[in-house]
């Protein structure tokens, strides 16, 4: 008799976990164009996601999605009853993914906040929207077109730039290049005191005024150490605006170890 109730109890649950799982399938409505298994493999290669690139949350999920191989990242999706479209590449896919995962998990959130510069940046990607406005204007420009194809094409270039080409130079060639300029574009200049982070706290403000007066006449400075990195941060202004578009075009992007590149831009 015991074991007769626990078989009842059983199936109520399990159809408990059933009707759970597919309200939640029902819930989803992503905004990927995608094939349901057993329906016929309509595709398009017109993407129309709901990501913002610059959101912390999307970019954690998309480094855990990073790594994957594409048979993994086909696998989970089928699991949830999704089949990607056959012309779709494998960056493509993995977008689809962290979609999926961030609407199941409720984590896809519809902005208007401020966004708040990560302490530590998740991407090569996500770092370039931060570090560089050329760039960061490129890219702008691709979304307001809608044009998710090299939007997703300048994301993987960034981040893998040695695999993008080869997979995209000979269809998306001039776009590539494009990318490459806008990423080594100095910021625009339009004052001349200039914003610094960077440069090693050991170095000392002494050292650090040396440096930049080394470029020009200096008629303001002021230095500290930033609270979450050894680095020293601050302003210094200059005496012409040369001297300042100097400063910038030599030590802007400066790789100075630890991981860490030297920031300057115009106040």
């Amino acid at each position: 008799f015991s074991l007769r109730i626990q078989t009842v109890l059983n199936m109520k649950v399990s159809s408990a976990v059933l009707f759970f799982c597919l309200g939640a399938a029902n819930a989803w409505a992503p905004t990927v164009p995608f094939a349901r298994i057993g329906s016929p493999g309509s595709s398009t290669t017109s993407l129309k996601m709901a990501l913002d690139y610059n959101d912390p949350v999307v970019a954690e999920e998309f480094a855990n999605v990073q790594p994957m191989s594409y048979e993994e990242v086909e696998e989970e999706l089928q699991q949830s009853g999704i089949r990607p479209g056959a012309t779709m590449n494998e960056m493509e896919v993995k977008l689809m993914l962290v979609e999926m995962r961030l609407r199941l998990s409720g984590r896809l959130s519809g902005g208007g906040e401020t966004k708040k510069k990560p302490a530590k940046f998740s991407s090569k990607f996500e770092e370039a929207m931060w570090t560089k406005p050329a760039f960061e204007e490129f890219y702008n420009v691709l979304k307001a077109k809608g044009d998710h194809n090299s939007m997703n094409v300048v994301a993987e270039f960034v981040n893998n730039p040695d695999t993008a080409t080869q997979r995209y130079s000979k269809s998306y060639g001039a776009l590539l290049k494009q990318a490459d300029r806008a990423l080594k574009a100095p910021p625009p200049v339009k004052s001349t005191t200039i914003q610094f982070s960077g440069f090693p706290a050991n170095m000392g403000e002494a050292a650090c005024k040396m440096t930049l007066e080394s470029i020009g006449a200096i008629t303001a400075f002021d230095c500290a150490v930033d609270d979450d990195f050894p680095v020293l941060k601050g302003t210094v202004t200059f005496e012409d605006i040369e001297a300042a578009k100097k400063a910038v075009e030599q030590y802007n992007g400066m790789d100075m170890g630890m991981g860490t590149s030297l920031e300057m831009a115009s106040v």
